[in-house]
C-alpha cells in the first residue's frame, strides 16, 4: 500500500447487506458478469460489526473485513496505533484519526455518494460518517426507497472522477443501498423481501456497475475495494435481517483490484 498510496486514486464501495453466499454463487452462475469483470472473484471474510453505523467507523479507522481463517492478518491502511500488531511493513500508516482525513493529508480529494440513512445529511446521526470526507453527497434517489438508485449513485461516482484532474488523486467512497431493504421491487411480482429479491437486487447493481468501470478505466491508476459492510438473514435460526452477530449477518464478500489504464 505505500506504493498505492499517492500514486493511485482508491475507489472504495460498499454494497450494503450483501450476503457472501449469494455474492458468490450469483457470480459463479454467471449472474454477475460486470463484478466478474472488474474483481475477478470474491473472498470470504468477517467484518468488524453487524450493522452499517458500526462497521463503517471502523472501516475509516482502517480496520476493514478480515480473511475468514483465524491469525493475525495485516492491514492495508491503518491509523498510528500503539501496540497494533496488525500493522506490517507493506501497510500504509496514517498519522491521522481515520483514513480518510489520513488520504486528504496526502493530497486526495475525499468523496462520499452515500446511500443507505446512516448517509441521509438531513439528521445529526447521518451526518456522522460523511464528516469525515472533504465532500459528500445524498439524495433521496440514492436511497434504499428509489428502485434506480444504484444507476443514480454510479452516474454521479462516475462524474467525480471524469471531473478531477488527471494529476488530482481521489479517494471515493460509494455506498450502494440497492441490496439493502427493502428490495422487493427487483423481481417482478413481489411485495415482500426474500433471498430471491435480496438477489434480484445484485443483479439489478451489476447492471448498473459498467458506467463506473468506464470512468475507473479513464483514470490512470485506481486501487479498489469492493465488498460489504454486513450480510442479512432471511429466517435463519429464525433471524431477519442484522443488526444481530450471527454467521451470516458477519460473513461478508470482499474483493481488492489495481487497474492501470493506457
Amino acid at each position: 500500500m505505500n506504493a498505492i498510496v499517492g500514486s493511485h486514486d482508491v475507489v472504495f464501495m460498499v454494497l450494503d447487506a450483501l450476503r457472501y453466499d449469494v455474492a458468490t454463487d450469483a457470480m459463479a452462475r454467471g449472474e454477475t458478469p460486470s463484478f466478474e469483470r472488474l474483481i475477478g472473484s470474491w473472498e470470504r471474510r468477517l467484518t468488524p460489526a453487524c450493522f452499517t453505523y458500526a462497521a463503517h467507523h471502523a472501516f475509516f479507522a482502517g480496520f476493514l473485513p478480515v480473511p475468514h481463517e483465524p491469525g493475525i492478518h495485516p492491514r492495508p491502511f491503518a491509523c498510528a496505533f500503539e501496540g497494533s500488531q496488525t500493522i506490517h511493513q507493506n501497510t500504509h500508516v496514517f498519522d491521522a484519526p481515520d483514513i480518510v482525513s489520513g488520504f486528504a493529508s496526502a493530497g486526495y480529494r475525499t468523496v462520499c455518494i452515500g446511500g443507505v440513512g446512516f448517509f441521509n445529511l438531513a439528521t445529526p446521526l447521518g451526518r456522522v460518517l460523511p464528516a469525515f470526507f472533504q465532500e459528500s453527497h445524498f439524495d433521496r434517489c440514492f436511497g434504499v426507497t428509489d428502485p434506480k438508485c444504484a444507476e443514480n449513485v454510479f452516474e454521479l461516482a462516475a462524474r467525480i472522477l471524469d471531473e478531477s484532474r488527471e494529476e488530482q488523486r481521489v479517494f471515493l467512497y460509494v455506498n450502494v443501498a440497492a441490496i439493502h431493504q427493502p428490495n422487493y421491487f427487483y423481481a417482478e411480482g413481489r411485495s415482500s423481501d426474500d433471498l430471491g429479491t435480496h438477489r434480484a437486487a445484485l443483479r439489478y447493481v451489476d447492471r448498473c456497475v459498467p458506467v463506473l468501470e468506464a470512468a475507473i478505466r479513464r483514470r490512470p491508476r485506481v486501487f479498489g475495494i469492493v465488498c460489504s459492510d454486513h450480510g442479512t438473514a432471511y429466517g435463519e435460526d429464525g433471524y431477519i435481517g442484522h443488526r444481530a452477530p450471527h454467521p451470516i449477518v458477519n460473513t461478508v464478500p470482499y474483493a481488492e483490484a489495481e487497474w492501470h489504464n493506457p
